[in-house]
Protein backbone atom coordinates (compact mmCIF):
# COMPACT_ATOMS: atom_id res chain seq x y z
CA UNK A 1 0.00 0.00 0.00
CA UNK A 2 1.41 3.42 -0.69
CA UNK A 3 2.76 5.56 1.69
CA UNK A 4 2.89 2.52 4.14
CA UNK A 5 5.61 2.52 6.96
CA UNK A 6 8.31 0.38 6.49
CA UNK A 7 7.74 -2.64 8.60
CA UNK A 8 10.86 -2.41 10.89
CA UNK A 9 9.63 0.70 12.95
CA UNK A 10 7.30 -1.53 15.37
CA UNK A 11 8.10 -0.09 18.74
CA UNK A 12 6.68 2.94 20.43
CA UNK A 13 8.15 4.63 23.19
CA UNK A 14 5.24 6.25 25.30
CA UNK A 15 5.78 8.93 27.93
CA UNK A 16 2.81 9.24 30.22
CA UNK A 17 4.38 12.06 32.51
CA UNK A 18 7.22 14.67 32.46
CA UNK A 19 7.27 14.11 36.74
CA UNK A 20 9.47 11.93 38.39
CA UNK A 21 10.15 11.50 42.12
CA UNK A 22 14.10 11.06 41.95
CA UNK A 23 16.27 13.78 40.92
CA UNK A 24 19.28 11.83 39.20
CA UNK A 25 22.06 14.32 38.33
CA UNK A 26 22.72 13.13 34.55
CA UNK A 27 18.82 13.48 33.48
CA UNK A 28 18.02 17.19 33.88
CA UNK A 29 18.94 20.35 34.80
CA UNK A 30 16.59 20.17 38.15
CA UNK A 31 17.60 23.93 39.10
CA UNK A 32 15.67 24.83 36.25
CA UNK A 33 13.38 22.31 35.68
CA UNK A 34 9.51 23.53 35.54
CA UNK A 35 6.88 20.67 35.17
CA UNK A 36 4.22 20.90 32.53
CA UNK A 37 0.93 21.97 33.24
CA UNK A 38 -1.97 19.13 34.27
CA UNK A 39 -3.65 20.39 30.73
CA UNK A 40 -0.64 19.56 28.41
CA UNK A 41 -0.09 16.14 29.25
CA UNK A 42 -2.00 13.56 26.93
CA UNK A 43 -4.73 11.93 28.77
CA UNK A 44 -4.96 7.98 28.71
CA UNK A 45 -7.88 8.41 26.43
CA UNK A 46 -5.29 10.22 23.88
CA UNK A 47 -2.65 7.50 24.53
CA UNK A 48 -5.22 5.01 23.63
CA UNK A 49 -6.38 6.57 20.42
CA UNK A 50 -2.71 7.28 19.80
CA UNK A 51 -1.74 3.51 20.28
CA UNK A 52 -5.05 2.36 18.25
CA UNK A 53 -3.60 4.04 15.30
CA UNK A 54 -0.03 3.39 16.10
CA UNK A 55 -1.27 -0.52 15.75
CA UNK A 56 -2.75 0.17 12.61
CA UNK A 57 0.21 1.08 10.63
CA UNK A 58 3.09 -1.36 12.10
CA UNK A 59 3.59 -0.67 15.90
CA UNK A 60 4.26 -3.49 17.84
CA UNK A 61 5.82 -2.94 21.04
CA UNK A 62 4.91 -0.19 23.81
CA UNK A 63 6.87 1.08 26.22
CA UNK A 64 5.30 2.96 28.63
CA UNK A 65 7.88 5.63 30.23
CA UNK A 66 7.94 9.00 32.24
CA UNK A 67 9.48 10.75 34.01
CA UNK A 68 8.50 7.99 36.50
CA UNK A 69 5.63 6.50 35.07
CA UNK A 70 4.79 5.26 38.42
CA UNK A 71 4.09 8.51 40.01
CA UNK A 72 0.73 8.72 37.71
CA UNK A 73 -2.37 7.55 39.25
CA UNK A 74 -4.58 5.10 37.02
CA UNK A 75 -1.46 3.78 35.33
CA UNK A 76 -3.06 -0.46 35.75
CA UNK A 77 -6.26 0.60 34.44
CA UNK A 78 -4.75 2.01 31.23
CA UNK A 79 -2.39 -0.31 31.23
CA UNK A 80 -5.38 -3.22 30.95
CA UNK A 81 -6.92 -1.16 28.68
CA UNK A 82 -3.74 -0.81 26.44
CA UNK A 83 -4.18 -4.61 26.43
CA UNK A 84 -7.38 -4.90 24.43
CA UNK A 85 -5.71 -2.67 21.18
CA UNK A 86 -5.55 -5.08 18.06
CA UNK A 87 -1.83 -5.50 16.90
CA UNK A 88 -0.13 -4.51 20.19
CA UNK A 89 1.88 -7.64 21.37
CA UNK A 90 4.28 -6.41 23.94
CA UNK A 91 3.53 -4.22 26.86
CA UNK A 92 6.47 -2.91 28.80
CA UNK A 93 6.82 -0.41 31.40
CA UNK A 94 10.62 1.14 32.15
CA UNK A 95 10.45 2.44 36.26
CA UNK A 96 12.62 3.84 38.54
CA UNK A 97 11.54 1.13 41.06
CA UNK A 98 10.95 2.86 44.07
CA UNK A 99 7.28 2.53 43.56
CA UNK A 100 7.60 -1.02 43.00
CA UNK A 101 6.72 -3.12 45.42
CA UNK A 102 3.29 -1.30 45.77
CA UNK A 103 2.40 -1.28 42.70
CA UNK A 104 3.57 -4.56 41.13
CA UNK A 105 0.67 -6.30 42.35
CA UNK A 106 -1.97 -4.41 40.15
CA UNK A 107 0.09 -4.05 36.97
CA UNK A 108 0.72 -7.37 37.41
CA UNK A 109 -2.90 -7.79 37.68
CA UNK A 110 -3.62 -5.69 34.27
CA UNK A 111 -1.55 -7.92 32.52
CA UNK A 112 2.02 -6.49 32.58
CA UNK A 113 4.76 -9.21 32.50
CA UNK A 114 7.61 -6.45 31.07
CA UNK A 115 9.82 -4.45 32.92
CA UNK A 116 12.89 -2.03 33.43
CA UNK A 117 14.24 -1.03 36.43
CA UNK A 118 17.06 1.54 36.90
CA UNK A 119 19.46 0.73 39.05
CA UNK A 120 22.88 2.06 38.72
CA UNK A 121 24.40 1.50 42.29
CA UNK A 122 24.31 -1.13 45.13
CA UNK A 123 25.57 1.01 47.57
CA UNK A 124 23.52 2.85 49.44
CA UNK A 125 24.90 6.18 50.07
CA UNK A 126 26.17 6.23 46.09
CA UNK A 127 22.58 5.95 45.20
CA UNK A 128 21.52 9.01 47.36
CA UNK A 129 24.91 10.30 45.62
CA UNK A 130 23.29 9.99 42.04
CA UNK A 131 19.29 9.86 42.61
CA UNK A 132 19.22 12.84 45.10
CA UNK A 133 16.99 10.56 47.22
CA UNK A 134 17.53 7.71 49.75
CA UNK A 135 15.54 5.05 48.60
CA UNK A 136 17.33 2.08 47.31
CA UNK A 137 16.34 -0.25 49.73
CA UNK A 138 12.76 0.37 48.10
CA UNK A 139 14.13 -0.47 44.73
CA UNK A 140 15.20 -3.94 45.79
CA UNK A 141 12.04 -4.62 47.40
CA UNK A 142 10.28 -3.69 44.39
CA UNK A 143 12.36 -5.93 42.13
CA UNK A 144 12.27 -8.89 44.60
CA UNK A 145 8.13 -8.26 45.05
CA UNK A 146 8.05 -8.42 41.06
CA UNK A 147 9.88 -11.55 40.55
CA UNK A 148 7.98 -13.15 43.37
CA UNK A 149 4.73 -12.44 41.20
CA UNK A 150 6.42 -14.08 38.13
CA UNK A 151 7.14 -11.08 36.21
CA UNK A 152 8.65 -12.97 33.29
CA UNK A 153 10.74 -10.26 31.99
CA UNK A 154 13.05 -8.02 34.32
CA UNK A 155 15.96 -5.81 32.93
CA UNK A 156 18.18 -3.65 35.08
CA UNK A 157 18.96 -0.35 33.41
CA UNK A 158 22.15 0.89 34.73
CA UNK A 159 23.91 4.08 33.38
CA UNK A 160 27.63 3.88 34.07
CA UNK A 161 29.09 6.85 35.17
CA UNK A 162 32.98 7.08 35.51
CA UNK A 163 34.45 7.54 39.08
CA UNK A 164 30.84 6.98 40.64
CA UNK A 165 29.83 3.52 39.70
CA UNK A 166 32.32 1.91 37.38
CA UNK A 167 34.17 0.20 40.24
CA UNK A 168 30.47 -1.95 40.66
CA UNK A 169 30.23 -3.32 37.02
CA UNK A 170 31.12 -6.79 37.99
CA UNK A 171 29.01 -6.61 41.32
CA UNK A 172 26.17 -5.28 38.73
CA UNK A 173 26.13 -7.97 36.15
CA UNK A 174 26.56 -10.74 39.12
CA UNK A 175 22.86 -10.12 39.49
CA UNK A 176 22.33 -12.15 36.57
CA UNK A 177 24.38 -15.19 37.42
CA UNK A 178 21.81 -16.59 39.93
CA UNK A 179 19.02 -14.72 38.66
CA UNK A 180 16.59 -14.66 35.28
CA UNK A 181 17.74 -11.16 35.04
CA UNK A 182 19.24 -9.11 32.21
CA UNK A 183 21.69 -6.34 33.12
CA UNK A 184 21.96 -3.56 30.58
CA UNK A 185 25.00 -1.05 30.93
CA UNK A 186 24.25 2.44 29.42
CA UNK A 187 26.40 4.89 27.87
CA UNK A 188 26.27 8.25 29.67
CA UNK A 189 24.51 10.89 27.48
CA UNK A 190 25.22 14.76 27.78
CA UNK A 191 21.70 15.68 28.32
CA UNK A 192 22.27 17.59 31.14
CA UNK A 193 25.75 18.39 31.68
CA UNK A 194 28.11 18.37 28.96
CA UNK A 195 31.35 19.48 31.02
CA UNK A 196 30.07 16.39 33.86
CA UNK A 197 29.85 13.88 30.87
CA UNK A 198 33.00 14.53 29.81
CA UNK A 199 33.90 13.64 33.57
CA UNK A 200 31.82 10.51 33.59
CA UNK A 201 31.85 9.15 30.17
CA UNK A 202 32.91 5.14 29.99
CA UNK A 203 32.63 3.66 26.17
CA UNK A 204 30.95 0.10 26.56
CA UNK A 205 33.64 -1.65 24.78
CA UNK A 206 35.63 -0.55 27.92
CA UNK A 207 32.92 -1.66 30.06
CA UNK A 208 32.83 -4.96 27.65
CA UNK A 209 36.45 -5.58 28.15
CA UNK A 210 36.37 -4.89 32.00
CA UNK A 211 33.25 -7.64 31.80
CA UNK A 212 35.44 -10.28 30.15
CA UNK A 213 36.58 -11.43 33.47
CA UNK A 214 33.28 -13.26 34.27
CA UNK A 215 34.24 -15.33 31.22
CA UNK A 216 33.33 -15.12 27.39
CA UNK A 217 30.39 -13.04 26.22
CA UNK A 218 28.21 -14.52 23.50
CA UNK A 219 26.30 -12.12 21.53
CA UNK A 220 22.65 -13.05 20.83
CA UNK A 221 20.26 -12.71 18.25
CA UNK A 222 17.76 -9.87 18.55
CA UNK A 223 13.94 -10.07 18.20
CA UNK A 224 12.81 -8.40 15.50
CA UNK A 225 11.09 -5.70 18.33
CA UNK A 226 14.11 -5.32 20.26
CA UNK A 227 15.63 -2.07 21.17
CA UNK A 228 18.92 -0.54 21.02
CA UNK A 229 20.64 -3.33 23.26
CA UNK A 230 23.14 -5.98 22.43
CA UNK A 231 22.72 -8.75 24.63
CA UNK A 232 25.35 -11.15 25.82
CA UNK A 233 25.38 -14.70 27.63
CA UNK A 234 27.67 -15.94 29.77
CA UNK A 235 28.38 -18.91 30.56
CA UNK A 236 26.79 -20.35 33.79
CA UNK A 237 24.37 -17.69 34.03
CA UNK A 238 20.84 -17.73 34.36
CA UNK A 239 20.84 -13.93 33.02
CA UNK A 240 22.29 -12.22 30.56
CA UNK A 241 23.95 -9.31 30.16
CA UNK A 242 23.66 -5.97 27.73
CA UNK A 243 25.24 -3.16 26.52
CA UNK A 244 23.54 0.32 24.97
CA UNK A 245 25.74 2.72 23.27
CA UNK A 246 24.17 5.39 22.03
CA UNK A 247 27.69 7.39 21.95
CA UNK A 248 30.11 5.51 20.87
CA UNK A 249 28.17 2.78 18.83
CA UNK A 250 24.92 4.39 17.60
CA UNK A 251 23.18 1.96 15.73
CA UNK A 252 20.94 4.48 13.73
CA UNK A 253 20.05 2.94 10.77
CA UNK A 254 18.39 -0.57 12.51
CA UNK A 255 16.20 1.54 15.22
CA UNK A 256 12.82 0.74 14.91
CA UNK A 257 11.54 3.08 17.74
CA UNK A 258 9.58 6.17 17.91
CA UNK A 259 8.81 8.64 20.57
CA UNK A 260 5.93 9.99 21.97
CA UNK A 261 6.64 12.61 25.06
CA UNK A 262 3.94 13.37 27.73
CA UNK A 263 3.24 16.60 25.65
CA UNK A 264 2.55 14.58 22.76
CA UNK A 265 4.77 15.66 20.54
CA UNK A 266 6.09 12.56 18.36
CA UNK A 267 9.84 11.92 17.66
CA UNK A 268 11.27 10.00 14.99
CA UNK A 269 14.72 9.77 16.55
CA UNK A 270 16.20 11.10 20.56
CA UNK A 271 19.18 12.52 19.27
CA UNK A 272 17.37 14.58 16.87
CA UNK A 273 15.01 17.80 17.36
CA UNK A 274 12.22 17.03 15.12
CA UNK A 275 8.93 17.08 16.56
CA UNK A 276 5.60 16.17 15.14
CA UNK A 277 2.81 17.97 17.48
CA UNK A 278 -0.06 15.06 18.09
CA UNK A 279 -1.76 16.30 20.34
CA UNK A 280 -2.92 19.75 18.96
CA UNK A 281 -3.79 17.81 15.86
CA UNK A 282 -6.17 15.82 18.32
CA UNK A 283 -7.09 19.05 20.38
CA UNK A 284 -8.65 20.83 17.27
CA UNK A 285 -10.43 17.35 16.20
CA UNK A 286 -8.39 15.78 13.60
CA UNK A 287 -9.80 12.55 12.85
CA UNK A 288 -7.70 9.25 12.86
CA UNK A 289 -6.71 9.22 9.17
CA UNK A 290 -4.75 12.90 9.93
CA UNK A 291 -3.44 11.51 12.65
CA UNK A 292 -2.18 8.78 10.29
CA UNK A 293 -0.40 10.47 7.96
CA UNK A 294 1.31 12.10 11.30
CA UNK A 295 3.09 9.19 11.95
CA UNK A 296 3.31 7.84 8.67
CA UNK A 297 5.33 11.27 8.41
CA UNK A 298 7.19 10.53 11.48
CA UNK A 299 8.25 6.55 10.38
CA UNK A 300 9.23 8.40 6.94
CA UNK A 301 11.65 10.91 8.00
CA UNK A 302 13.35 8.42 10.47
CA UNK A 303 16.18 7.01 8.48
CA UNK A 304 16.13 10.13 6.37
CA UNK A 305 19.57 11.31 7.01
CA UNK A 306 20.31 9.92 10.06
CA UNK A 307 21.19 10.99 13.47
CA UNK A 308 24.50 11.65 14.70
CA UNK A 309 25.27 10.81 17.95
CA UNK A 310 27.73 13.21 18.80
CA UNK A 311 27.77 15.58 21.97
CA UNK A 312 26.99 18.94 19.88
CA UNK A 313 23.49 17.01 18.94
CA UNK A 314 22.87 15.17 22.20
CA UNK A 315 23.51 18.91 24.49
CA UNK A 316 20.89 20.68 22.71
CA UNK A 317 18.26 18.56 23.59
CA UNK A 318 15.67 19.03 26.25
CA UNK A 319 15.38 17.14 29.60
CA UNK A 320 15.37 13.32 29.41
CA UNK A 321 12.62 13.73 31.73
CA UNK A 322 10.71 15.80 29.12
CA UNK A 323 11.58 13.42 26.11
CA UNK A 324 10.73 10.13 27.92
CA UNK A 325 14.40 8.98 28.32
Amino acid sequence: MEGYPTPEINYLRMSVTDRCNLRCFYCTYWQDWEKLAAAEILRYEELLRIAGVAARLGIRKIRITGGEPLVRRGLPKFIRSLRRIPGIDEICLTTNGTLLAELAPALFEAGLRRLNVSLDTLIPGRYLQITGRDNLADVLRGLECAAALGFHSIKINCVVLKGINDDELLDLALLARDHPLQVRFIELMPTASPREWKRRFLPAAEVRRRLRALGELAEMASSVTSGPARIFKVQGFVGEVGFISPMSEHRCGSCNRLRLTAQGRLRPCLLAEDEIDIKEAMRRGCADPELASLFREAMQSKHRGGASAGESRAAAHPSMAAIGG
